[in-house]
């Protein structure tokens, strides 16, 4: 297919706005975050004298060094647990086809369309009849649970492309079910569970939503939903607050970055499998 020389200077303009567009917000918040603090900024002005001291006061007031172990202790058991469960599920309803495959897949591609507002409610008095509120457990059973429909979707969109003569294979050298799984599948499975486990991490981590309604204790809850409290209490001071939202922001914005060839290739694998 030719591409002529319009369309090619066309579809650069176009990713040179949507760069624009989506940096343009990161920029404003680092410049307005090097302000001196307690200053109400206004555009991208460049302070005179920058207040690189701000992400040090920012770090300290929102005592960022409990919340990053706190996001860490449900970050490890969320992600490898969802991965663990949407790995098998997917290995079933792609690979092996039980009987009764579709209609389960049916109902996790309903789960897709159930919005989490709408069952932040429910969650709240079921969290409290089981005595989980305001911990930990509050954020990671209920994000296990809204991570599957997704995360199974997905592996199962990986497994449905693998070859039979894979498994017949391995089966011939006299494999079962479990071996062919774990010692032929998982390891070929790498670019699709390392892209999952990739937006299972930023997920979490970026969790505002239930860390906020289940969790009141600010030591409890996400490094995204601890900055509801501290907005409260510095709301006031613009700078301070960028600066603190950078320094959330910023573990995210490392692993892409860091994993981003693991994150293209699998997506490529599957438009190309697909």
């Amino acid at each position: 297919m030719i591409v002529s020389r319009r369309e090619t200077w066309l579809g650069r303009t176009m990713l040179i706005l949507l760069m624009a567009v989506t940096i343009l917000p990161f920029i404003s918040l680092f410049v307005t975050a090097l302000h001196p603090s307690g200053t109400y900024p206004s555009g991208l002005e460049w302070p005179e004298s920058p207040q690189w001291s701000n992400f040090v006061d920012a770090f300290k007031v929102a005592d960022m060094g409990t919340l990053l172990w706190s996001s860490f202790l449900i970050e490890i058991a969320v992600v490898p647990v969802s991965l663990f469960i949407a790995t098998l599920a997917g290995f079933a309803l792609g690979h092996l086809r039980p009987p009764g495959a579709r209609i389960i897949l049916v109902a996790f591609v309903l789960g897709l369309t159930l919005p989490r507002e709408g069952v932040i409610v429910p969650l709240y008095y079921q969290m409290r009849d089981l005595g989980l509120l305001n911990t930990r457990w509050a954020i990671i059973l209920p994000l296990i649970g809204l991570y599957m429909p997704f995360a199974v979707y997905w592996m199962r969109a990986h497994f449905v492309n693998m070859p039979e003569d894979i498994s017949e294979a391995a089966r011939i050298d006299g494999a079962s079910t479990w071996q062919m799984f774990w010692r032929v599948h998982v390891p070929l499975s790498m670019p699709a569970l390392s892209s999952l486990a990739i937006l299972l991490f930023l997920w979490t981590w970026n969790q505002f939503l239930l860390a906020v309604v289940l969790v009141s204790d600010p030591a409890q809850r996400t490094m995204a939903g601890a900055l509801g409290a501290f907005q409260g209490q510095w709301g006031t001071d613009i700078p301070l607050l960028c600066a603190g939202s950078l320094l959330i922001l910023a573990p995210t914005l490392i692993v892409f970055l860091v994993f981003q060839r693991q994150f293209v290739s699998a997506l490529l694998q599957g438009s190309l499998k697909g």
